[in-house]
């Protein structure tokens, strides 16, 4: 799982986990052309690779760990003691806690109930990258802004291939079920609408932002856990629980959030967004080919087809202004 800024939208969103808005620019110098040295386009590589893998990770976990009990642990981690090292960003309450709603519940809530057992950990690092396109009708309707051509052919191609997958989930279900395809979508809606939220913040502290929101999370998801899993599947989890599940735990707040929000913000903090944020599209790219190596989750031409309508609509929404704004220039 992105994982997954919030004060980005349209073509500068990255494409993949809940990414918080970018830290205030610092008196780093970029390089002149805006291209990354070789250190820290290792670093961006790093970060969505991470990002990527995650999906598989949390697999390990669901292993032993009831869906909403994970979500509230990951949040809980992320949270705690970090809480008390980063001051909070500079957002309203109401912010932050709509925010840690819409994407500890929502988006995460939701994907960990569907990689359960209703969706592959490589679908799903693929079919949640739609959020893009949701992101981009809510702040079209809330602003009144007309869908660019680009955009439709965008949209077109990942339409396709989400159209290709829910096929398969209704003719097969070996890799992804109807109400996991369901589940994903209602997923991705959530991460964007935690994206129009985040951006009314303004642009605040990266990791103080993910911190303080996470908090907020934390309380529903523990509620929810009682209620719809209970107290005895709670309890048969953590006992169940080996170090590989409790490795897997913490490496979701750790890894997953407080490197890779950081490191994902230190580098929007330094470059253009048009240097770092189609690095992103590595996500999914990740998450596919880690599943498959680690998890043996099969890539049929099926799959690999859908990726590439999905990877292409992304690739044209967040490539295409930019090479556009070339063409001009020259």
């Amino acid at each position: 799982m992105k994982p997954s800024a919030p004060a980005t939208l349209a073509t500068d969103l990255p494409a993949s986990a809940d990414r918080p808005a970018p830290a205030q620019p610092t008196d780093a110098a970029p390089a002149p052309s805006g291209a990354l040295p070789l250190r820290h386009l290792l670093l961006a590589v790093a970060v969505v690779a991470v990002w990527g893998t995650n999906f598989p990770v949390i697999k390990v976990a669901l292993a032993h760990l009831p869906p909403l009990l994970l979500a509230t642990l990951r949040f809980a981690l992320a949270a705690l003691p970090a809480l008390w090292l980063i001051p909070r960003p500079k957002a309203s309450w109401r912010n932050l806690a709509a925010f840690g709603i819409l994407i500890g519940v929502g988006q995460f809530g939701l994907l960990f109930i569907a990689m359960t057992r209703f969706i592959s950990p490589g679908l799903a690092s693929l079919v949640i990258q739609i959020q893009v396109f949701f992101t981009i009708g809510l702040a079209m309707a809330m602003s009144g802004e007309r869908v660019r051509g680009f955009q439709v052919l965008a949209m077109l191609l990942a339409v396709a291939g989400i159209a290709l997958i829910g096929w398969h989930a209704v003719t097969d279900g070996a890799s992804i079920t109807p109400l996991g395809l369901v589940l994903i979508l209602l997923a991705a809606m959530s991460w964007a609408a935690g994206n129009i939220v985040s951006r009314a913040a303004g642009r605040v502290d990266a990791v103080g932002y993910m911190v303080w929101s996470s908090l907020f999370a934390v309380p529903p998801l523990l509620l929810l856990s009682l209620w719809l899993e209970g107290w005895p599947a709670i309890r048969a989890g953590i006992a169940a629980a080996d170090w590989a599940t409790w490795a897997a735990v913490l490496w979701q707040a750790v890894g997953n959030t407080l490197f890779g929000y950081a490191a994902w913000a230190w580098l929007l903090a330094r470059y253009p967004a048009a240097s770092v944020t189609p690095m992103a599209l590595l996500v999914p790219v990740f998450g596919m080919g880690s599943s498959a190596l680690w998890l043996g989750e099969s890539l049929p031409g099926w799959k690999i087809a859908a990726a590439l309508l999905v990877i292409g609509g992304l690739t044209i929404n967040v490539l295409w202004p930019r090479l556009q704004a070339r063409w001009r220039k020259a």
